[in-house]
C-alpha cells in the first residue's frame, strides 16, 4: 500500500501515537521531516504539544511554512491536531506574540489560572455547531481527550465546527475548506477520536470538488 497520509514530523510532540491511531482509522501514514517528502501525500496531519512560537520556528527551520501555506491555497485536506490546530492561526500569545501560519482568522489566548486550573486536562464535551464530513457518525455532543493551556479565538464564526466549554466557549474543532484543525488528541480520545480520524480520510480536495 502506498502511503497517503503524511504525519509532519517537526520535533514537537509524540508522532509514534498519532501513526498508530491513523492506522486504526484505516489510514496509510509515514512520517515527513521535509516539504520534499510530505508533499507526496494526499492528506498531511500536523500534530503537535508546546509552545506556539517554538513550533513555528521549528516549522520554518524546516521549511514547512510557505509549503502548508501553499498546501492550503490549493484546497488539500491538512489536519491540526492541538498545537497544530494553534498554529493554523494568525497569531499566539504564549511567551509573547508570535505570528502562525495564517491559514484561519484569529488568534491563541491562554486560560487564566485566576478562573480554573491550567492547563485544561481530560475528557470534555465538544458540541457540534453543524453537519461537516469531520464529524460524520458522531452524536451533536461527543466526549474527546484534551491536554492545553491556550486555546483559539476565532475573527469568522464561520469557521467553528464545534465548541467546548472550559472558563469559556472556546472553539475546539475548526475548518475552512480543506484545512481543519482540533484541540483535543484524538489518539487519546478511543472510539470517538478514531472516528474523527477516518472522517479526515475522507474530506475531499477542496479544488477538485470545486470542478
Amino acid at each position: 500500500m502506498i502511503p497517503e497520509t503524511c504525519v509532519i514530523d517537526y520535533g514537537m510532540g509524540n508522532l509514534f501515537s498519532v501513526v498508530k491511531a491513523l492506522e486504526a482509522a484505516g489510514h496509510a501514514p509515514y512520517l515527513a521531516s521535509s516539504p520534499a517528502e510530505a508533499g507526496k501525500a494526499k492528506r498531511i496531519v500536523l500534530p503537535g504539544v508546546g509552545a506556539f512560537g517554538e513550533g513555528m520556528r521549528h516549522l520554518e527551520e524546516r521549511g514547512f511554512v510557505p509549503f502548508l501555506r501553499e498546501w492550503s491555497a490549493k484546497g488539500k485536506p491538512l489536519l491540526g491536531i492541538c498545537l497544530g490546530l494553534q498554529l493554523l492561526f494568525e497569531c499566539g500569545e504564549e511567551f509573547g506574540p508570535h505570528e502562525g501560519l495564517g491559514l484561519l482568522s484569529g488568534r491563541v489566548v491562554p486560560f487564566s489560572k485566576e478562573i480554573g486550573k491550567v492547563p485544561h486536562v481530560g475528557w470534555n464535551q465538544v458540541h457540534f455547531l453543524k453537519h461537516h464530513a469531520i464529524r460524520e457518525h458522531l452524536p451533536d455532543v461527543s466526549e474527546f481527550y484534551f491536554v492545553h493551556s491556550f486555546h483559539a479565538r476565532v475573527m469568522k464564526e464561520d469557521s467553528v465546527i464545534g465548541t467546548t466549554d472550559y472558563q469559556e466557549v472556546f472553539p475546539s474543532v475548526v475548518g475552512k475548506g480543506a484545512t481543519l484543525g482540533v484541540q483535543f488528541h484524538p489518539e487519546k480520545s478511543q472510539d470517538a477520536g478514531i472516528m474523527v480520524l477516518r472522517n479526515f480520510g475522507k474530506v475531499k480536495d477542496a479544488a477538485l470538488s470545486r470542478h
